[in-house]
């Protein structure tokens, strides 16, 4: 078995390793405790319920992005702004949970996967790609004249 994992040939990215993703794994579950309302005392967060969807990590562990939704969407750009503010607090109590050499210095980003979701339902439900679909059949009654 190689040593090396081979980088994926569309996008020439190497795929996230074990440790990361387990390591992220972890992350997400401590960051979505720290996160529960009343937890945090910045204004914007002390009554959010915020989403923490992935959280993805730096090959060398350094560095990690959080993926985050507001609960409904509201109030993003006040919560978003809260989590940066309240981002090396986290850390600290994270350095606290978690064992680690060096805790990764955590960045907020506001998830839009669930947006492009709904657009791609939404896509696949309009007519012009239901006829693509689902083709009319054809009539086999020309054949028997």
């Amino acid at each position: 078995m190689p040593r090396r994992r081979e980088h994926d040939p569309i996008t020439g990215v190497r795929p996230p390793s074990q440790r990361q993703l387990r390591v992220g794994e972890e992350l997400r579950h401590l960051l979505a405790e720290l996160l529960r309302p009343g937890e945090l005392r910045d204004p914007a967060l002390r009554e959010a319920n915020v989403t923490v969807t992935e959280v993805r990590l730096s090959p060398d562990l350094r560095n990690a992005t959080a993926f985050v939704m507001p609960l409904g969407g509201e109030k993003a750009d006040e919560i978003m702004a809260g989590l940066r503010r309240s981002a090396p607090f986290l850390k600290a109590r994270l350095a606290r949970m978690v064992e680690l050499r060096h805790v990764p210095s955590i960045a907020f980003a506001f998830d839009n996967a669930f947006d492009s979701a709904a657009r791609i339902s939404a896509l696949l439900a309009s007519p012009a790609v239901e006829r693509d679909l689902h083709p009319p059949a054809e009539d086999d009654d020309d054949d028997t004249a």
